[in-house]
Parts: structure tokens; sequence; C-alpha cells
């Protein structure tokens, strides 16, 4: 397993911002990070569009070290809206972009 270093990914992922901004329509894209239980890590996007809040994240997996490795090769979708329930099981990031078109 590849561990890359938190920045390093952080980096990628700053990489897509504005291609994802203008193919999606999203207002406004930034990163999204959270430290889950035990040895998880979510790393992705916090995105809106017409209005609403969404973070797109991986899990992955830290080492004693604070490296991280792709737990899953999947995405899932939160909505701030406490109604809506997760969606889970995006296989790649595009994936999951297209579903949060669909639903505006």
């Amino acid at each position: 397993m590849d561990f890359l270093s938190r920045e390093q990914i952080i980096n990628e992922l700053q990489d897509s911002f504005q291609p994802f901004i203008n193919k999606y329509g999203i207002e406004d894209i930034g990163i999204f990070e959270e430290e889950g239980q035990d040895n998880h890590y979510y790393l992705g996007y916090t995105v809106r569009k017409e209005g609403k809040t969404y973070h797109i994240h991986s899990s992955y997996l830290k080492n004693n070290h604070g490296g991280l490795a792709p737990e899953k090769k999947e995405w899932t979708i939160e909505s701030d809206e406490p109604d809506r329930k997760d969606l889970k099981g995006f296989k790649g990031l595009e994936d999951a972009l297209r579903e949060i078109q669909e639903i505006h």
C-alpha cells in the first residue's frame, strides 16, 4: 500500500478545482477533510451548487507517520440537509459530481 502525505493529496485535489467548476456549474469548491475513528481519514471536496452544500469524500487509512493511502476506491456524497441520506459507492469522483448535477 502506497502512503502519501496529506499535503500531496490536497494538492492533487486542488488542481481539479477550476475544471470541475466549469464542467459541473459548481458555485464554490473547497477541500473537505475529517479525521475519523482509529486510523481512518476522509478527504475530498465541499461543493456548493444552487445554494446547497455537499461534501464529497473518499476514505483513507492513516499510518503512524501521518501518511495516507486510499482505503476504498469509492466516493460518498453527504448533504448539509439533515433529512437527506448519504449517497455512497460512487466508483469515481466525476460519477459523484454527475449525481449532484442530476439532483439539480
